[in-house]
């Protein structure tokens, strides 16, 4: 039988993608996540790029936005559509920031990026803002691919880290902070519905 787990990682793993107001960067894992969302905006994906996270601690992977910002800008992302939220200090604040940010300007779809290790955890604190505020947000998402999942980069290994991650879902749902299984599946239907349009 499978598992309320399996469930969301089969979800999340491969989510549909439809062009949305922004990709939301997620600070963390070093310089491995911003390409995601430089190639999201280059094929016109999004509209603007949201690096989230205002936290430096370069030995677990925070890299600080003005060392990621410029590799972005050295791309051909425009400043104007490079935006730093910069009062997050940890995901479940990065969720309520950029939802709070999204509604105070009208839009409607996120691509959400982080590190595929983290971004089961980010997307079930995501999505339990976006139901809790009841904003209509389409919550999209576009992991980063293709990064070693037993190479140390400086904070530990991917495959290590991802076994953290579960504990930390397992703590916080818990707590109340996550979408449940259930919510992920009722809110992919809905979503989906949106792909008919």
């Amino acid at each position: 039988m499978i598992t309320d787990r399996e469930k969301i990682l089969a979800i999340v793993d491969n989510d549909c993608l439809m062009h949305s107001d922004a990709a939301i960067l997620l600070e963390g894992d070093g310089f491995f996540r911003f390409q995601k969302a430089v190639d999201l905006y280059k094929t016109g994906q999004v509209e603007r790029i949201v690096f989230s996270g205002n936290i430096i601690d370069k030995d677990y992977g925070s890299f600080p936005y003005e060392e990621v910002a410029p590799f972005i800008l050295n791309q051909g992302v425009p400043e104007k559509d490079l935006i730093h939220e910069a009062k997050s200090q940890h995901t479940r604040q990065q969720a309520i920031e950029v939802v709070k940010m999204a509604m105070d300007n009208g839009w409607k779809r996120l691509a959400l990026v982080a590190s595929h290790e983290h971004q089961y955890r980010a997307y079930l604190t995501f999505l339990r803002v976006v139901l809790d505020t009841r904003s209509g947000i389409l919550l999209f998402n576009a992991p980063v691919r293709n990064l070693n999942w037993f190479v140390d980069s400086g904070w530990g290994m991917r495959f290590e880290r991802l076994g953290a991650e579960i504990e930390r879902i397992e703590k916080y749902s818990a707590l109340g902070h996550l979408a449940t299984a259930d919510e992920v599946i009722e809110y992919q239907k809905w979503k989906e519905s949106f792909l008919k349009r």
